[in-house]
């Protein structure tokens, strides 16, 4: 079982290996099959359903996904992050929404800040992770990000959300 205390202090350590830029580390709290998904919105009120035939925010059908978009960051071949942005990440009403077995689902609200150029961002919106937890550490095995305010200036990249 997983507390809740266990399962906040989980998504505190991701978001700050973020804000620190700490991708070795960041990438360790994925599974290598891994499915990360933001979903884009059809309407106003309506998000799509499947990022193999509808247009998504992002989305990676494994971990080697998120390795190459590290790849680029790192090796400055990122436009989204030239120069790198410096964030902070806030998280807030974390719930276990279920847990079976080795497996848990997670459902919380996120706010992330974002200052380069001169200028701040905010970025908000609701995350639902499922971790597996029979291993050492827990690892997120599926990523489903709702970016609640899409209407952006800019190319956002994984360390906005």
């Amino acid at each position: 079982m997983l507390s809740i205390e266990q399962a906040q202090a989980f998504l505190y350590r991701e978001a700050r290996a973020l804000d620190d830029r700490d991708w070795d580390s960041w990438l360790g709290f994925y599974d290598p099959d891994v499915t990360f998904w933001m979903p884009a919105w059809k309407e106003d009120d309506t998000l799509v359903t499947d990022p193999h035939t509808q247009i998504s925010l992002i989305y990676y059908p494994s971990r080697a996904g998120l390795e190459d978009r590290i790849f680029r960051i790192r090796t400055e071949r990122s436009s989204a992050s030239m120069p790198e942005p410096r964030t902070g990440h806030s998280i807030n009403n974390v719930e276990i929404l279920e847990q079976d077995g080795a497996t848990v689902k997670l459902r919380f609200n996120w706010v992330t800040h974002s200052h380069r150029y001169k200028a701040t961002d905010v970025f908000f919106g609701t995350s639902f992770y499922t971790l597996n937890v029979a291993g050492a550490a827990p690892v997120i095995t599926d990523k489903k990000v709702v970016l609640k305010n899409d209407y952006i200036r800019h190319v956002i990249d994984v360390y906005h959300i």
